[in-house]
């Protein structure tokens, strides 16, 4: 079958088939290498701004001094080994890898990890399907950036493939996240796929959008960005804009009703924002799309990702590049893969999925049967209402009983944040509360323990508040609930007095409960 689609694919390119691309092995590397670079380019300049400055533009004064041997930073990034152990999965596995693939791998992973990702492992390593592990039923971080941030490799793996792309998109995405998450990555991959053959950066947004359904709040925020972009000359107008009308239903249990926002379009808006801005230009594209702060280190690593495929590794100017060569064979952590070797990888995936979907390989050079953007067909996610309200433990409507007692408790983002703490078997904390969906935050503890979750009366979860990294506590989302009837409801946390899996102690922290109507 495959040699008659070879044969096909050569008889149709001798008869002028407009859909064939070509393009030579020798460019194909050149261009992998250079969107792999600029993802180490981008990560490692946005590095120090990460997460600093949030509902605010970076002043330019506070960017970070780049010189070229900070791209050694590259090496520990998340944007990069986790980007990379997934590219493993279709490397060990074949380019038919599943959802349950890709999440046999995540189980196992022992790096570090932070929102929509850790919440999905810490579900997996308790048996949740890996189907389900990214859906709001389970997951409070569904829509995310994680899966954003880690679908480079699929679309440095499609070039002129946007709906096999998005087959990739949604196997691998749905493991952490479920709706706008995983069209963050149809989007980004998308433009990875189109800017192989596309030099124009407003082009290659406009692709991304085509990967995606026109009615979901992913693609209406592109769409404004694109129609904005048009009516101000000034990109920090557009910004302000996005700002005004977009930065309001952040779901994250650590970004409801503050001004860090994680979600994967209003980020990706910013993605979008340094390609139209940038105008093919590799500096102006990172400064923008870093100084419009929240993930600033994620957003210029995509965007300069992008930029680095339509330039070509040889194009990257060498304040951005020199200092790759110095460490081309050095590992990635967690990974197996040094700069070299992951190109060389990407270059026979993207080689075997173009022969795949039609292409065929004629002697140095790469026939793709290039595919028309088409939106992924995917279920959306966007009704658990706005974050109206936060109620911190110390608030008079909470009613406790048993021996709960006040304790601080500290991570690397938090100084310090004060719970409520109960280790003793029948303690219980009860609140009313009026909304449609509603996060019980507290932090997860190297000792945890286990508790009921009440919810009108029912028995809605047993939760166990163990961390899965156990030097961490970290202040995270114990249990939720959306799509719950407008009105009053009544919530009720009872202890019960046991170790959560592998824990010493049974301690249950609560900090706040976040309201949505």
């Amino acid at each position: 079958m495959r040699c008659y689609l070879v044969i096909l694919s050569m008889l149709l390119a001798a008869c002028g088939d407009p859909s064939l691309r070509t393009i030579p092995i020798p460019e194909l590397r050149d261009r992998i290498q250079g969107g792999w670079a600029g993802q180490m380019i981008g990560v490692s300049f946005g590095a120090p701004t990460e997460f600093r400055f949030n509902a605010v533009i970076i002043p330019e004064d506070k960017l970070p001094e780049w010189k070229p041997e900070k791209v050694r930073n590259a090496l520990r990034q998340d944007d990069l080994y986790v980007d990379m152990t997934f590219a493993k999965v279709l490397d060990d596995k074949g380019l038919d890898a599943t959802t349950e693939d890709f999440g046999a791998m995540f189980k196992g992973a022992q790096y570090r990890l932070w929102h929509a990702n850790l919440a999905a492992r810490r579900l997996l390593r308790r048996g949740v399907p890996a189907s389900l592990t990214g859906t709001p039923a389970y997951n409070a971080h569904a829509n995310d950036i994680d899966f954003q941030i880690e679908s480079d490799f699929i679309g440095l793996m499609a070039p002129g493939l946007p709906v096999a792309s998005n087959d990739l998109c949604l196997r691998a995405g749905r493991v952490m996240n479920y709706g706008d998450g995983i069209l963050g990555g149809a989007f980004v991959s998308g433009m990875y796929s189109s800017a192989f053959f596309e030099k124009d950066p407003r082009r290659v947004v406009e692709a991304g959008l085509a990967s995606l359904p026109p009615s979901s709040p992913y693609a209406r925020i592109i769409a404004d960005v694109l129609a904005w972009s048009k009516e101000e000359a000034d990109w920090t107008r557009t910004w302000q804009r996005i700002e005004d009308k977009w930065d309001n239903r952040e779901a994250c249990p650590n970004g409801a009703g503050r001004p860090f926002n994680i979600d994967a379009k209003l980020n990706g808006a910013y993605i979008a924002l340094g390609l139209l801005y940038g105008g093919g230009d590799m500096e102006k594209t990172i400064l923008i799309s870093t100084r419009a702060g929240q993930d600033s280190d994620c957003n210029p690593s995509s965007a300069a990702g992008i930029i680095g495929v339509m330039l070509g590794y040889r194009n990257i100017p060498e304040k951005w590049k020199g200092g790759i060569p110095a460490i081309a064979h050095e590992k990635f952590e967690y990974t197996d893969f040094t700069f070299d070797q992951i190109v060389d990888s990407t270059v026979k995936r993207a080689i075997a999925l173009a022969e795949k979907n039609g292409g065929s390989r004629k002697g140095d050079n790469l026939l793709v049967k290039f595919q028309k953007p088409a939106p992924l067909d995917l279920p959306l996610w966007d009704d658990y209402g706005a974050p109206a309200e936060g109620i911190p433990q110390s608030a008079p409507a909470w009613k406790w009983k048993g021996a709960w007692k006040q304790d601080v408790q500290k991570d690397n983002r938090n100084p310090e944040w004060v719970t409520r703490i109960a280790s003793q078997k029948g303690a219980e904390a009860a609140l009313e509360f009026e909304g449609t969906g509603a996060i019980l935050r507290g932090p997860y503890l190297p000792d945890g323990g286990t508790a009921d979750v009440y919810l009108d009366g029912r028995l809605h979860k047993t939760i166990d508040v163990v961390s899965d990294e156990r030097d961490r506590r970290i202040a995270e989302s114990l249990w939720h609930a959306f799509r719950l009837a407008p009105g009053k409801h009544n919530l009720r946390i009872v202890v019960k007095g046991e170790p959560g899996p592998g824990a010493k102690a049974a301690d249950v922290a609560i900090e706040r409960l976040i309201v949505f109507r």
